[in-house]
């Protein structure tokens, strides 16, 4: 890549946003009031705002590999405080995707350095749910399932904690888990039950 270039896709950028909107850079410095933070893949090929169809103040995004929400990982549970208790965010979103190099890395046994105790997160998902897994004999669709089942735990792991609960008390806000299909270009929504998720859990993880 020609980094000279990127320079030049942004003067772009800058011309062809200020002739839609001459007062857009201004408008854009003014602050954020997204009501929605994302949770992906670091993925470069899963770009959050571009498959929303949304643009810059609308949306607060953490990425890092296969969407991972750890309780004793600061960067992700920083962004979740400042979104939830800050930014006042109304929904949370954890997307993954079909064809996550995480979660393959994850299904294998190969020792991958620093980035076995990142993985071992995603191998206790699979653990959990491990009945299902085993039953599942092609090995696409157990991937994808895995896909899936670690977004669902990811969700879980989000309701676990005291800002979302207190900000759902407060004014009802939501989790959802979503795949991006990049085969199809598709969103898809898990239909995640979080008010479920939340009676179930709370004898061990109420937080007042």
């Amino acid at each position: 890549m020609d980094l000279e270039s990127v320079f030049k896709n942004n003067e772009k950028w800058i011309n062809d946003k200020l002739s839609l909107n001459p007062d857009f850079f201004d408008e854009l410095a003014a602050g954020q009031s997204p009501e929605l933070l994302y949770i992906g893949c670091s993925d470069s090929r899963v770009t959050a705002e571009d498959l929303m169809g949304l643009g810059p103040g609308e949306v607060f995004v953490h990425r890092n590999i296969a969407n991972m929400v750890i309780s004793i990982d600061l960067n992700v549970m920083s962004v979740v405080n400042y979104a939830v208790d800050h930014l006042k965010v109304n929904q949370i979103v954890v997307c993954g995707h079909y064809g996550c190099g995480g979660v393959k890395a994850a299904m294998q046994s190969a020792d991958l350095g620093i980035l076995n105790p990142w993985l071992r997160n995603i191998r206790d998902v699979y653990r959990i749910h491990n009945k299902e897994m085993i039953g599942i004999e092609d090995e696409d669709k157990k991937y994808n399932r895995l896909v899936e089942l670690n977004v669902q735990e990811q969700c879980i792991n989000l309701i676990k904690t005291a800002a979302v609960q207190k900000a759902y008390r407060d004014h009802g806000l939501k989790v959802h888990g979503w795949v991006f299909d990049m085969h199809t270009g598709k969103l898809i929504d898990l239909k995640i039950d979080f008010e479920g998720i939340l009676d179930n859990i709370m004898e061990i993880y109420h937080l007042d």
